[in-house]
């Protein structure tokens, strides 16, 4: 309508003038719900009336040209209109008995009408306008109109003033349908509600000199949802889809790891790999929670707590989390299901502890990881851990299998079948599926692996980049996140750190129990340059057994070993756990050259100091950073990563190419 704005009751007269004269509508600039209007104005007395009204709710005051029709409300969401309805005023019907405030009071008391927008309608009361609008129809409130006579009692139709609804989204004229939408566009507005004045909303607007009086951008949905005549329409929707368009889940993907070793370096891999697609990774591991590059808590965190501070930030796109024997049994996992699962292995630690008395009970407990996964996702299994292997049994997801092993018939079935798994093999990382195998990049080139020397890192990379495949990271991805992560203080605390202090090399790793000895070993083994010597230990809420064990695998990994014991004895008499792994030295060989050093500190700095040329000192602390920091005291101390292979170029056959890195032959 053609309409101004103005700020003082001496331009009154002037902007009436300007709309065109009477009959005018007088509302506040800042206003909703109806407040302040008065329509319909006729005379100068009303205009003043109509002007101090508006001005009881904005300084500033809307003058327009009224226009005759029924009110309709066109919503538009995302560029569509999903609904329309047009609003009756709040109004009685007479019924030839009672009076109009009889009539009121019968009204409100319908079960949809309540106080401002608690129920579907809205009850009447009356203001200064109702009054008005009586007197115009020769009514008072003692009154009693005729029976079927409809009697008026607001000049506005919105909900929140009393009025009601009736469906007309089957109704409105392709051509009002057209310039709603592009109206709409013209604003820059996603939802939008826009007050049509027409008195056929099935015609074209110019045809019935209808015109759009507000484009609303918080428009309520309470006619659409429950109108009092016609078709519910379910615009939240819509709004639902505008906001996950494509079907896309309204969740993050959530990657949980579990396993006895190597959780902590493959959900911070996992989170590296995830990385190169440009999205911001939350993910918690035994050092803290982290969002994307920054630290957001410090200490062991892989409990539900944590996950929780992962999944209720807004600023997270994937929720990467390491997930531990002790929160699983304290609380649960913190999610109610995951996207992917990952089990990387089962072995005897903790025992003893939490009910948990033997490795099938830790191999139950664990394999929640897998069952606690969406039908869709995928349940990522060790094929070379049998009891990792039998999860696939417990859960309803995809399976997808990885292995060091190239013959494995378990993989080999499950690929011939249609599964994915990821294998290494011929000195690659590699994925197959179907009939191919898409070699992602050889080993010795991804430093996390120590050049090829660590079978159990190669393994973890493996899980990792399995875990983003399924979860359509492509290879080129997956490549590039494996060859710029690292075993280093930065990106792997207390994980394979090494160090060379120039004559001779030292590594810190935070083995603690038999199955991750075995696994530094498989490392320190294929040091054959010089003497390897450990500083060894281990919790003392261990069984007595797990002790020998250690002393056992020491005696078969290090030349010559330094017992030392946590400063946490966790309650087991100082000096008991030093001789129980004696025990177990002195049972495999006798032979082997030892010493007892009880104190941490001083037991690897005589490590580091009886180190010959070319040796390597391998401490497995209790304190990660106390030991880094011995070993940084030296002076000399250099972290040394493996580099990958400048020259090696492997093509991603996700990207049509198929080179040599992708063998048409599976295992």
């Amino acid at each position: 309508p053609r309409g101004t704005v103005i700020n003082f009751l001496d331009d009154l007269e002037q902007a009436i003038e300007f709309v065109g004269g009477y009959p005018i509508v007088i509302k506040p600039l800042d206003g909703n719900h109806g407040r302040g209007i008065t329509i319909d104005i006729r005379t100068w007395e009303e205009a003043e009336a109509g002007y101090e009204a508006a001005r009881q709710v904005s300084r500033s005051i809307i003058v327009e040209r009224y226009y005759v029709g029924r009110d309709h409300r066109v919503l538009v969401v995302n560029g569509k209109v999903v609904a329309v309805a047009e609003r009756v005023p709040a109004h009685v019907i007479g019924n030839g008995r009672s009076t109009i405030a009889e009539l009121i009071e019968e009204t409100n008391l319908d079960p949809n009408r309540g106080e401002g927008h608690d129920n579907v309608l809205t009850k009447i009361e009356l203001d200064r306008t109702s009054y008005q609008l009586l007197e115009r129809q020769g009514y008072t409130l003692n009154s009693v109109p005729p029976k079927g006579t409809i009697c008026y009692l607001r000049a506005t139709a919105n909900l929140s003033t009393g009025g009601s609804a009736v469906d007309r989204t089957d109704e409105i004229h392709p051509e009002n349908l057209w310039l709603a939408q592009r109206v709409v566009k013209i604003i820059g507005l996603d939802i939008a509600g826009l007050d049509i004045v027409t008195t056929d909303i099935s015609r074209p607007l110019r045809e019935v000199d209808g015109v759009i009086v507000e484009v609303n951008a918080a428009p309520g949905f309470r006619m659409h949802v429950a109108p009092s005549v016609g078709i519910p329409r379910n615009v939240a929707g819509a709004v639902m889809d505008m906001l996950f368009p494509n079907e896309q889940s309204s969740q993050i993907p959530i990657l949980s790891i579990t396993g006895t070793n190597g959780k902590t370096t493959t959900t911070r891999l996992l989170a590296h790999i995830y990385k190169q697609t440009g999205k911001v990774v939350g993910y918690t591991t035994t050092d803290g929670t982290y969002i994307g590059d920054y630290l957001v808590e410090a200490g062991d965190n892989t409990g539900p707590q944590s996950a929780h501070v992962i999944l209720q930030d807004p600023t997270v796109e994937v929720a990467v989390l390491e997930t531990a024997r002790g929160g699983i049994l304290r609380s649960g996992l913190g999610f109610e299901a995951a996207n992917v699962g990952v089990v990387l292995n089962v072995a005897s630690d903790h025992l003893g502890i939490g009910d948990i008395d033997t490795i099938e009970q830790l191999a139950n407990l664990k394999s929640v990881v897998a069952e606690a996964v969406f039908p869709d996702g995928y349940a990522v299994l060790n094929a070379d851990d049998r009891r990792v292997a039998a999860m696939s049994e417990k859960t309803k997801a995809n399976i997808a299998y990885f292995t060091m092993n190239p013959d494995s018939e378990l993989v080999r079935k499950h690929i011939q079948k249609g599964g994915v798994a990821a294998v290494y093999e011929n000195g690659y990382l590699s994925i197959v599926k179907g009939d191919w195998t898409h070699r992602i990049e050889r080993a010795e080139n991804i430093p996390l692996t120590m050049g090829g020397r660590a079978p159990f890192m190669i393994a973890n990379a493996l899980a990792a980049s399995l875990a983003a495949f399924v979860q359509n990271v492509t290879i080129e991805q997956i490549r590039a996140g494996l060859k710029t992560f690292r075993a280093s203080v930065s990106q792997t605390p207390g994980r394979m750190n090494l160090f060379n202090l120039g004559n001779y090399h030292a590594l810190v790793d935070y083995a603690h129990n038999a199955a991750s000895y075995e696994a530094v070993g498989s490392f320190v083994r294929n040091w054959t340059t010089g003497q390897r010597i450990g500083v060894i230990g281990g919790p003392g809420d261990r069984r007595d057994e797990d002790f020998v064990t250690l002393g056992k695998l020491a005696a078969q990994i290090f030349d010559y070993i330094i017992i030392k014991e946590d400063d946490d004895t966790r309650g087991r008499l100082r000096g008991s756990a030093a001789q129980l792994i004696i025990q177990g030295i002195t049972e495999v060989k006798p032979d082997t050259r030892y010493e007892s050093i009880l104190d941490e500190t001083q037991a690897i700095n005589k490590g580091l100091d009886m180190a010959p040329d070319n040796s390597l000192v391998v401490i497995l602390p209790e304190s990660v950073t106390r030991a880094i920091k011995l070993i940084k005291l030296r002076g000399l101390a250099k972290e040394e990563t493996h580099q990958a292979n400048p020259g090696t170029t492997i093509i991603d056959s996700q990207n049509g190419i198929a080179p040599s890195s992708v063998v048409n032959t599976l295992l």
